[in-house]
This record gives structure tokens, sequence and C-alpha cells, in this order.
């Protein structure tokens, strides 16, 4: 309990690239093409190389598994992400918040740190905003600034913990181009850069989010992952 500034941030496109080394990934070991260009419709995004056949949406999960639990060491840092965040860190508490399996925590730890960053990493599944709750009640913090790539967790967070600010963040311009800014976020901001004196901003301030009139719909979608 500090009752310092906290940012709690997500991993995958906001600090780490994700599905463009997985792209990289089906495409050799698994000989499958991840059309990157297809927008956000994922399950016909995948399709087999030797005959053009669509890959079914059964079979994408278990190899996003086995990508996290072989290949985490092919996600490199978003442009700005470790110079900005351990800034960040000078003035503030920063925790990793990622939808990982819990036995994954460890391996995303690690995967940060040898990036340069150090931070406590907490995993979850679905809507991020009931353990984010959990997270504000263990800090105490003056103020606090929530960070993804994904509108609908902005959503989970602006119904559980409303006076918390939430940017959205799309730091991998191959999928920022395609991705809505969710109504639910305060900011849509997707270079680290520009990302830093906005949050820093909110940290001096220390005041809380304003209040939204936002619709069940946009505060609990039903499609969170």
């Amino acid at each position: 309990m500090s009752n310092r500034p906290l940012l709690i941030s997500d991993c995958d496109e906001v600090l780490l690239h994700m599905v463009v080394p997985f792209q990289q990934w089906l495409d050799s070991d698994k000989h499958i093409h991840f059309d990157l260009e297809n927008g956000s419709n994922f399950a016909e995004a995948l399709r087999h190389k030797h005959d053009g056949t669509q890959v079914l949406p059964e079979q994408i999960w278990p190899m996003l598994k086995e990508f996290f639990d072989t290949e985490m060491y092919r996600q490199g840092a978003i442009e700005g992400a470790v110079e900005s965040i351990n800034k960040l860190g000078e003035v503030a508490d920063v925790v990793i918040l990622t939808n990982l399996l819990d036995d994954r925590r460890e391996a995303r730890a690690e995967q940060l740190k040898a990036v340069g960053i150090d931070f406590p990493v907490y995993t979850n599944q679905g809507g991020k905003g009931e353990l984010l709750a959990n997270i504000l009640e263990e800090f105490e913090p003056s103020v606090t600034v929530f960070v993804d790539d994904l509108g609908h967790q902005h959503g989970s967070v602006a119904k559980h913990a409303p006076d918390v600010w939430r940017l959205q963040m799309v730091g991998e311009p191959i999928l920022a181009k395609h991705i809505i800014t969710n109504p639910a976020a305060n900011a849509r901001i997707d270079l680290w850069g520009d990302a830093l004196s906005w949050i820093s901003d909110k940290f001096e301030n220390a005041e809380p989010a304003p209040a939204m009139d936002l619709s069940s719909q946009e505060l609990d979608p039903a499609n969170h992952a």
C-alpha cells in the first residue's frame, strides 16, 4: 500500500508483439498462412498453404496454446514500450495484467524481464475488471491508468472500476488500422512516445476518470476473451 499512482498494463500488442511472431511461426512450422490484412475476423484469416482451406476454429486454440508454451521467445518489444514503462515506474507502481493461464505466469514474467520489463505479473482469463478491482484494493493507489489493446477489456474495467483511466493502445501497426476504439476507453493512443505524456499527466493530476454513460453491452460484452 504505497498510495503512489498505479499503471496496469496488458502485454500482447501493448508491450510485446504477438500476432506477427505467431504468423511467422504458423508459416514456418505449421504451413499455415495467416492473413493479417483480414482485419478482426481471426477465424477466417488462417488457411492451409497446401490447398487454401480454412483452418477450423477448433484447431486454432490448440495452436495458440502451443505458441505460448514453446514460442514466447519470438515476441519482441513494441517500439518505445521498454523505455516508457520503466520511466513511468520511476514515479508509479506498475503491474502487468495479462490474459494467460495461471501456469504461464512465470514464463511471462521471465519473457518480459528478458526485454527489460521487470514488474509483477498477474494472469487472468476473461474480462479483466474483477481482478483489476482486487489489484486496486492491494495497492490503494492515488490514481490508476489501465492500458489494453482489446476494446472489451475497457468495458470490463469501466464496469468494475469506473474511476480508473482507460487507455486503448494497439501497438502492432498491422492490427491498429483494423481496430475500432471502444467507447469505454478514455483515449486511444497507439504509440508509446505519445502515451507516455498522457499517462504522466493523469498521474500528476491524480484525478479519477470521469463518469461515462455506457450501455450494458459496452460495459459487459458477451465476446470477451
